[in-house]
């Protein structure tokens, strides 16, 4: 019996001694593994209930949104949750937002006015030059027509500046000063930016309140300061919402130099791409108002990638030179009356509407307006 007990104890001690060495043996393995690792980054993603729990004190543009309110809390929890919930979108938009909000925002301090109306043209078009609503609202800043007129903007066949981020941005500006002057309040001047100037005042007259929480006005203009405010939010704090880029996930900022042309005639732009050692995509891509293929006559500023402006000159003026010598001397020219149409002028000179078309570079949807000059020779 007691033999048995010593063997048994030698047998203990002999395992231990061997799971010691074999773990002292492991440790420079586990130490060496560590080191291979790579290190574990916490990034925490809020749920939903996380992301409406609001608290301090809102503001957009100075103005105090007033959440506690039970029916102004629901509405603002709908817009952020449906923002946060588009994880895709607000990634675009961080993404986006640094590559323009330099640019807006230098405007906006230049004209004196709140920096959180940058975050506008990412609820109008997401930041996109293209997006057009279906009531005909074009562009970053989604300017109808007759408003983006009525502040400066050329709309015409040949140029919409409502897809020009400086242009619109100036002009937006600019309408955004008038409408605060008018209705006194940052939150009804983006009310009436939305929805107009005219309805707006009209629902305020018949409602008797100047306090846009308090207004009834349609569901889109409801959503719309919220929206903004959900915007803010995000974009101001994006890590709090599980947004957690780095510098080099941004788009860069957008840099750019400038080309000035005196054309008397239209000119390829695939013309000036080619002087600026460029493609005819980089070209429209860097002047999104521009519409179809040529540059009309007369003084344009256009931009480029930054220093593609070098040696423009002296490689354009022998291009353009050599297309004067191509056209036709002998080109006769018609000013378009009030009324006339296009297959009523083609008619006139026995032309085709095809050939007509083509003389003048022209497009399908393409108006004529009273005092354009076509080419029918």
């Amino acid at each position: 019996m007691k033999l048995f007990l010593v063997f048994t104890a030698f047998l203990v001690m002999f395992a231990a001694h061997l799971t010691l060495a074999a773990e002292e043996k492991s440790e420079p393995l586990k130490s060496e593994l560590t080191k291979l690792e790579p290190p574990i980054v916490k990034t925490h993603i809020p749920t939903l209930v996380e992301t409406v729990r609001f608290s301090g004190d809102l503001r957009l543009c100075g103005e105090k949104i007033p959440f506690t309110d039970p029916e102004i809390r629901e509405r603002l929890e709908k817009e952020m949750m449906l923002a946060v919930w588009n994880r895709p979108q607000v990634m675009l938009w961080l993404k986006r937002a640094h590559r323009w909000f330099p640019h807006i925002e230098s405007v906006l301090k230049q004209e004196k006015l709140p920096l959180d109306l940058k975050y506008l043209p990412i609820v109008e078009s997401a930041l996109l030059s293209y997006g057009e609503s279906p009531k005909g609202a074009v562009g970053y800043w989604q300017f109808i027509q007759s408003t983006g007129k009525r502040y400066g903007l050329r709309i015409d066949s040949k140029v919409d500046e409502r897809r020009n981020m400086f242009r619109a941005t100036q002009a937006a500006c600019r309408y955004l000063k008038d409408l605060y002057s008018q209705f006194g309040s940052y939150l009804l001047a983006m009310s009436a930016y939305n929805m107009g100037e005219n309805g707006l005042g009209k629902a305020m007259a018949r409602q008797d309140t100047r306090d846009f929480f308090s207004l009834y006005l349609p569901l889109e203009t409801q959503r719309y300061i919220l929206k903004m405010v959900a915007v803010k939010l995000i974009m101001s704090n994006p890590e709090k919402y599980g947004f957690h880029l780095e510098p080099q996930d941004l788009y860069p900022v957008f840099t750019f130099s400038e080309i000035k042309l005196s054309p008397e005639s239209a000119v390829p732009l695939s013309m000036i791409a080619k002087a600026c050692e460029i493609s005819f995509k980089t070209i429209k891509d860097y002047n999104p108002q521009l519409r179809g293929y040529y540059l009309g006559k007369g003084t344009t500023t256009l931009l480029v990638p930054e220093g593609k402006h070098k040696g423009f000159q002296k490689k354009f003026v022998p291009l353009y030179k050599t297309l004067l010598k191509k056209q036709l001397p002998s080109e006769k020219y018609h000013v378009v009356r009030s009324g006339e149409s296009l297959s009523a002028i083609a008619r006139k000179y026995h032309i085709s509407l095809y050939k007509l078309q083509k003389l003048n570079k022209l497009s399908k949807r393409h108006v004529i307006h009273p005092g354009d000059k076509l080419c029918v020779r």
